[in-house]
């Protein structure tokens, strides 16, 4: 019996000193000097930094061998070393592989990009030297563990074959919709025994603060219709990770913290099983990352579920974004980010943003993202440099992920895009403010746009704010956004980013002013109805985005 097969059998599960199955259901124990840490911990921002694809990128620019490590270095951690930078964190997503093993791996060794290997044999293992350029930094370090993967070729693109590990033990793999090779099932026992060795190899080599447990990539991670039924399965990996990480921190002397990525939402969670209330009364988590893609994220309710001894930080991913607003302006960053402080996160997370500015980034093949990233990395981690400056707050688009069976990162329970009833019924929407109206002498206006698609210019609509009436201010027929692509459908979220504008689109767009007796801080509802219409035989109108913008001015 090879080792991969032992580490699934009953032997192979107590060698690795993991309890039986579902047995454990008391509280953890942690540590007072884990305690101690994780409430002193504090962060701003989290730069989830992806590097792996970059290192596609940075062999292809050098065909005729020569790859200096140097230089990639140095870049990756531009924007980190920016001196008014709030990054405080950068947690490594760099495994590039389905397994997420490192190189060389003495638990399992799939194939591995050529330029690790020659690194490798220059004495450079570029994980090491991250992780070690990080903590000289004085940055926090985790490295994140995604944990259902692709099956990816080592020079990248999609692999043709699935993994030699889901050939040898079907077990371990759930079929799904969109990926040919199947998720990893943590139902299977001796996947969780061989995820934990995987861990320990990296919780061991590296010197690092903490390791995430990933979900966003991929779900399901469980039987498809069951996973609340069997969230016991994944409650039993966080448990056997957290006794591994207690045992690693116990000999190292120092804690070892963990994370998870979940979704936004507690009602996702539990569609995807993850339960996030066990794993916080249990003391199997120190920190929630919550969401990816997504700007409308329930600090609040999650917050109910686990309590103040979990640390919970949204994360907004600038490659997969929420849909409609791809590199969207400064103003709407903000808006984001300070809705998820003034909601009550812990900190918060960027995910897939630029490493540098385009000159710096296009060096070594990084992606090339606009200066919004850099300002607002200097901004978008505490509250007080985010006060008094423009920003834009919207409602959640649905669309553009397809690579789940689940919950996580699609957006379905989004409320846009939405179909007017007619002349009947009003739509109502929920939009966070995190600024309140000024109570000094301070100017700040704020403005409700809506954008509507197959309205026409003579429509009339009724709009109101919290229950105060608004009058249209603004009334542009002609209005263009190269993100809304109606009628066709919404375009798969990702790619480089470059949207070009339709010369023969028509939006309607209608904006007005809100008093400021309307307006509040945290949520706010938005109603609108269709008054009347030309024709009763045209098309629905469709409301396609819901915007407030808030702009200051100082006397």
């Amino acid at each position: 019996m090879n080792r991969r097969h032992f580490l699934g059998t009953s032997a192979g599960f107590a060698m690795l000193g993991a309890p039986p199955l579902f047995a454990a259901s008391n509280p953890i124990r942690l540590p007072s000097k884990h305690q101690t840490l994780l409430k002193a911990r504090k962060r701003r921002i989290v730069m989830q930094h992806d590097v792996f694809w970059v290192l596609l990128n940075y062999l292809k620019m050098h065909p005729n061998g020569g790859v200096p490590f140097a230089p990639f270095r140095d870049v990756v951690f531009s924007y980190a070393d920016d001196p008014e930078t709030q990054i405080d964190a950068i947690w490594w997503d760099i495994g590039g592989n389905a397994v997420g093993s490192v190189y060389p791996s003495k638990v399992f060794q799939p194939q591995v990009h050529p330029l690790v290997k020659r690194w490798h044999d220059e004495g450079v293992d570029w994980v090491k030297e991250l992780i070690n350029e990080t903590r000289r930094r004085r940055l926090e370090v985790f490295w994140n563990h995604r944990i259902s993967e692709v099956d990816i070729l080592p020079e990248g693109g999609h692999a043709k074959q699935p993994s030699p590990l889901k050939v040898e033990n079907p077990d371990w793999v759930l079929p799904v919709s969109w990926w040919p090779h199947g998720m990893w099932n943590l139902a299977a026992p001796g996947l969780r025994a061989h995820k934990v060795a995987v861990l320990r190899e990296i919780a061991t080599r590296f010197d690092l603060d903490g390791i995430q447990i990933d979900f966003a990539r991929h779900v399901p991670c469980l039987p498809v219709g069951r996973q609340w039924e069997m969230r016991e399965h994944v409650t039993e990996f966080m448990r056997m990770v957290r006794a591994m990480l207690l045992a690693v921190a116990k000999k190292r002397g120092r804690p070892f913290l963990l994370a998870a990525r979940v979704p936004q939402t507690l009602d996702g969670c539990r569609a995807d099983g993850f339960d996030v209330k066990t794993w916080a009364e249990q003391h199997l988590v120190d920190v929630l990352t919550l969401g990816s893609r997504t700007m409308d994220v329930d600090v609040e309710g999650l917050r109910a579920a686990v309590g103040q001894n979990v640390q919970l930080q949204p994360c907004f991913d600038d490659h997969h974004t929420t849909d409609g607003y791809r590199y969207a302006s400064i103003e709407f960053l903000r808006g984001v980010f300070a809705n998820h402080l003034q909601r009550g996160a812990n900190s918060v997370v960027t995910f897939n943003w630029s490493m540098a500015t385009p000159e710096v980034a296009k060096t070594v093949g990084g992606e090339i993202a606009p200066l919004t990233h850099q300002v607002a990395f200097k901004e978008i981690g505490d509250r007080r440099t985010l006060a008094g400056k423009d920003k834009c707050f919207a409602v959640e688009r649905r669309g553009g992920y397809p690579w789940a069976d689940g919950f996580f990162n699609r957006n379905d329970t989004a409320p846009l895009p939405l179909k007017l009833d007619g002349e009947r019924s009003a739509a109502k929407l929920t939009l966070h403010v995190s600024d309140a109206p000024p109570a000094d002498r301070t100017k700040a206006g704020l403005t409700l746009r809506c954008v509507l698609f197959q309205a026409k210019e003579t429509d009339s609509f009724e709009i109101h704010f919290n229950g105060t009436p608004l009058s249209v201010t603004t009334r542009d027929p002609n209005w263009k956004d190269p993100q809304i692509f109606s009628p066709a459908p919404q375009r798969t979220s990702g790619g480089k980013g470059i949207y070009k504008i339709n010369p023969k689109q028509q939006l309607l767009r209608l904006e007005c002013a809100v008093p400021r007796k309307a307006w509040r801080l945290g949520v706010n509802e938005v109603a609108i109805r269709v008054a009347s219409r030309a024709s009763a035989v045209d098309s629905a109108v469709q409301l396609e985005k819901v915007e407030a913008h808030l702009n200051y001015d100082q006397d």
